[in-house]
């Protein structure tokens, strides 16, 4: 099989991507189950890349039913090096407004009911996660996503230093709960990019989220709370923005990569590996056996 270095995570409302050329659809198994869908592989930008919507093709899994263990071994095993996830988000600020984007470059952790590590089974590791996105990958993102703006859509702003809070979901915040976060100088809140970006990381993968703002979330008092119906009309807009760009963003991409993503598991299993039973070993020797030998 032919190795694809790039995928795409598409979020809600991001089931296909437009002017994706498609090569050939794959139903993966892996250790873990299965992903999301059948993963299409594709030609965009001028680039192959591996493309998995998060939620199923007709949006079957709710945020805490995204198989991401799945999702992640899968690409792990087309040779996916970097991924370029989409998603849905809410605004905890003024000057962040619906259908404008972010790069975010924090994130905080509300989740509770997700496995969010690939170790265990008898075997232990602890990943280094302070920076939690590529920042060679976001860089590289910004700058493209940034121009494309300023030529095109002058009106939508771009931002690159807020902190992502990921709550559990399938509900929406409570006022009191936006607030909070909104008191922690936190710029947007979604429910899916934990733990994808942990796993991204013991993978050692480069991994970035393009969040689109589609509401306010919870906290103003002046505007109607966050549903569905408010959500679905930016989410429209915003759809059509990221076809335009994410062709250019996989354009951009280099094929090098000088990060610390590239060997973050190089000293992380703790655990004697004497000790450690065949099938736990079969199950992560894609993930780290290279560390083994």
């Amino acid at each position: 099989m032919e190795t694809i270095r790039i995928g795409v995570i598409g979020g809600s409302g991001v089931y296909s991507l437009d002017g994706l050329k498609i090569i050939e659809e794959l139903d993966i198994d892996t250790p873990f189950g299965k992903p999301s869908d059948k993963i299409v592989i594709g030609e965009l930008g001028g680039r192959k890349a591996a493309f998995l919507p998060r939620h199923g093709r007709t949006h079957r899994y709710t945020p805490s039913e995204v198989p991401q263990l799945a999702n992640i071994y899968a690409f792990k095993m087309l040779g996916v090096e970097k991924i370029v996830s989409v998603s849905a988000v809410g605004s905890l600020k003024e000057e962040i407004r619906p259908t404008d984007f972010i790069l975010p470059r924090q994130i905080v952790d509300r989740t509770k009911n997700r496995p969010s590590t690939f170790f265990g089974g008898g075997i232990v590791g602890h990943i280094a996660f302070a920076d939690p996105f590529c920042e060679e990958t976001r860089a590289q993102a910004a700058r493209i996503i940034g121009d494309y703006f300023r030529a095109k859509s002058p009106d939508k702003k771009l931002f690159t230093d807020e902190t992502l809070v990921v709550m559990e979901g399938p509900q929406f915040s409570t006022r009191a709960e936006s607030r909070l976060y909104k008191s922690w100088g936190a710029g947007i809140i979604g429910m899916t990019a934990l733990p994808e970006a942990k796993l991204a990381r013991e993978a050692e993968m480069c991994y970035i989220t393009i969040a689109m703002a589609t509401d306010y979330d919870s906290w103003r008092e002046d505007t109607e709370e966050v549903g569905v119906g408010m959500v679905l009309g930016h989410m429209k807009e915003n759809n059509k923005t990221i076809n335009s760009v994410l062709p250019l963003v996989l354009q951009g991409l280099g094929e090098e990569r000088a990060c610390g993503c590239t060997n973050a598991a190089r000293f992380a299993v703790m655990t004697d590996m004497s000790t450690v039973s065949p099938d736990a070993k079969k199950k992560l020797e894609l993930l780290y056996g290279k560390y083994w030998k």
